[in-house]
């Protein structure tokens, strides 16, 4: 099975929508790899999982799954046969019974991480200040004013659902570090990544790396499908 036979699937996570993979297809695709980017609901766990098989589904021949913070659950979380790899990129990734909060929590935060709740209307936002100071620190003014005005909220119901055994656990998994993320701290990302017996790679990028950093992101990825080919 030939790298370019494979597809990237890449799923993004909360306060991002799939154009924050633009960079990153831009790359994959000049090396003639078929890349697939699709929109998460984000009202609920189940409903996520649900939007992700669904373009499955709709794909002939063999699977790598990407998922960015929150999509690190979603992806663990398709019984899809046709997956061959799992790419996380600073991404959660709960055991079986624990859920996306219990991993986002487990170590303390550092100082600019923002105070999440969820609105009037149910729904968690990220500040717009966030964007700069702890989402995307690396990326430009102007990419940070649009990440803000795009940003897709978050339901309580997506990381408040145990799971069920992962798929980490049967299917070869990458994970890049983001040493610069105020988001989801360092620690937490090298438990979750040992627990997973995940092939790591580190860099000093910060939580959006697909935005700021998108060939460390692509580099993992081809990583991925060259060490599926076979």
């Amino acid at each position: 099975m030939k790298m370019n036979a494979m597809t990237v699937v890449l799923a993004h996570g909360a306060w991002a929508d799939e154009s924050s993979w633009s960079k990153v297809v831009d790359l994959l695709q000049t090396k003639s790899i078929k890349t697939v980017t699709f929109r998460l609901p984000l009202s609920s766990f189940y409903d996520d999982v649900a939007a992700l098989d669904r373009v499955l589904e709709r794909i002939d021949g063999p699977v790598v799954l990407v998922g960015h913070a929150y999509a690190g659950a979603v992806i663990a979380a398709t019984r899809s046969d046709k997956v061959k790899a799992l790419v996380y990129i600073t991404a959660l990734a709960p055991d079986q019974g624990e859920t996306v909060a219990d991993v986002f929590y487990r170590y303390e935060h550092d100082e600019k991480a923002p105070k999440l709740a969820p609105g009037s209307d149910g729904w968690i936002r990220l500040p717009k200040e966030a964007f700069a100071t702890a989402f995307a620190q690396h990326a430009t003014k102007r990419e940070q004013s649009e990440l803000a005005a795009t940003q897709l909220p978050i339901s309580p119901a997506c990381i408040t659902v145990p799971v069920e055994q992962p798929l980490w656990k049967t299917v070869p998994t990458w994970y890049l570090v983001a040493e610069h993320d105020h988001m989801i701290p360092e620690k937490t990302q090298r438990f979750m990544a040992a627990r997973m017996k995940a092939r790591v790679v580190s860099h000093p990028v910060d939580h959006l790396p697909s935005v700021t950093a998108p060939q460390f992101v692509e580099n993992i990825i081809v990583d991925a499908l060259r060490q599926s080919e076979g």
